[in-house]
C-alpha cells in the first residue's frame, strides 16, 4: 500500500479521505491549518496521521503523491512544490487560478515524469461514462448541440464568481464527450448580490467540429438544477444528475429534412419514438478516480483527466470571465504548448 498526504481537510478533504482509508487505497497522513478539524478528523480515523506543517508532507520521502484539496489561490504553489519534490500529484478542480499556472504544471510533471491528474469527478459518473459510450457508439448520430443548467440558492463564494465556482464541472463533461475543446467562448452576466463578484452566467461556445454549446450558471435560482441536454442527428439525451433514478433519459425524438420536390416546398417529418433509460452502475466517482489516480502512479499509466485535461478546463474559464468582464466579447481559444 502507497503512502500518500492529503492537504486539506475543508469542504471535499473529508470525502477524499473518507474513501481512502475506508477502501484501504492508500496509507493518509493528512495535513490542515485548522487544529479543530484535526482532532474530529483523529476521532473518526485514529490511525491516520496529522499535521498543521504542510511542508513535512513535503520532505517526508516515504510519501508518494500529494492530493490537494484547498482553495483555488494555493493549487499551484502547493501542486509546484510537491512536483519539484518528485511527489505524484492530484489537485481538485480547477487544476489552477490560470493558464499560465496550468501550463507550467503540465511541463514540470513531464520533466519530473510523475503523475499530474485533476479532480474532474464528473468524467468518472457511471451517467457520465455510458453517455461517452452512447456518443463514441453513434447512438445519437452527429451531434447538434449541447445546453447545461447548472444552478441553486447559495453559496455565494467570497474569491471567485460563480463560472469558477460551477463551470469547471460542466466545461470537464462536455469537453470529455465531446473529445474537443472550443474554438471560441462569449459569456454575460452580472453580480447581483455582491459587487465585482459575478453571481449569474451565461457561457456559449463553439467546436471545431460545428458543435455549439449553452452553460447557465448560477448561485441565485429557487431550486437545484443539475440538467444536461444533447441533440443529435439520430437521438436526443437528456442527464438529470439530482434524479435518484432514471439519471439519463434517450429519447428516439428527431427531425428528417426532405429535399423540395418543387420550388418553394419542403418537409420535415418528426419522429416520436420511445423513450429510454438506461441501467447504471452504482460506484461512486469519487472512489473511482482515486482507484485511477493509484493505479496511475503504480502503472505509469496516464491519467484520463490529466494535466492537459485540467489546462484546457482551466483556459476556457479564463475565456468565459474575461468575455464577461467585457460585456460579452467573442473570445478565441489560443493556442497551448504545455510540453
Amino acid at each position: 500500500m502507497i503512502k500518500v498526504g492529503l492537504i486539506g481537510y475543508g469542504y471535499w478533504g473529508p470525502n477524499i479521505l473518507r474513501n481512502l482509508v475506508e477502501h484501504q487505497l492508500a496509507e493518509v497522513v493528512c495535513s490542515d491549518l485548522d487544529k479543530h478539524k484535526l482532532e474530529k478528523l483523529r476521532a473518526r480515523y485514529p490511525a491516520v496521521v496529522t499535521t498543521t506543517q504542510v511542508d513535512s508532507l513535503f520532505k517526508d520521502k516515504s510519501i508518494s503523491a500529494i492530493l490537494i484539496a484547498t482553495p483555488i489561490s494555493t493549487h499551484f504553489s502547493l501542486a509546484k512544490k510537491a512536483l519539484e519534490q518528485g511527489k505524484h500529484v492530484f489537485v481538485e478542480k480547477p487544476l489552477t487560478a490560470s493558464a499560465k499556472e496550468a501550463e507550467s504544471l503540465v511541463k514540470l510533471a513531464k520533466k519530473q515524469q510523475r503523475v499530474l491528474m485533476v479532480g474532474h469527478t464528473f468524467e468518472y459518473s457511471p451517467p457520465v461514462l455510458k453517455i461517452k459510450e452512447m456518443i463514441d457508439k453513434n447512438e445519437l448520430g452527429k451531434i447538434y448541440f449541447v445546453s447545461s443548467t447548472r444552478v441553486n440558492l447559495g453559496l455565494h463564494q467570497k474569491d471567485v464568481s460563480v463560472i469558477w465556482d460551477l463551470a469547471p464541472h460542466d466545461f470537464s463533461v462536455i469537453f470529455f464527450l465531446l473529445n474537443e475543446a472550443p474554438v471560441s467562448v462569449q459569456a454575460i452576466g452580472r453580480d447581483c448580490i455582491k459587487k465585482g463578484i459575478p453571481d449569474v452566467a451565461f457561457i456559449d461556445m463553439k467546436f471545431p467540429s460545428g458543435i455549439i454549446a449553452h452553460m447557465e450558471l448560477s448561485w441565485l435560482a429557487p431550486s437545484k438544477i443539475r440538467n444536461t441536454t444533447i441533440v443529435g442527428s439520430k437521438k436526443m439525451l437528456v442527464y438529470d444528475d439530482t434524479q435518484i433514478v432514471e439519471k439519463i433519459k434517450l429519447f428516439d425524438h428527431g427531425v428528417d429534412f426532405k429535399d423540395p420536390e418543387s420550388f418553394g416546398e419542403y418537409q420535415l417529418s418528426y419522429r416520436t419514438g420511445d423513450i429510454i433509460s438506461p441501467k447504471l452502475a452504482t460506484a461512486e466517482p469519487l472512489r473511482t478516480e482515486l482507484i485511477h489516480f493509484i493505479e496511475c502512479i503504480k502503472t505509469g499509466r496516464r491519467p484520463r483527466t490529466d494535466g492537459a485535461s485540467g489546462l484546457r478546463v482551466v483556459q476556457a474559464l479564463e475565456m468565459a470571465e474575461q468575455s464577461l468582464r467585457q460585456q460579452g466579447k467573442l473570445i478565441k481559444m489560443k493556442p497551448l504548448n504545455p510540453t
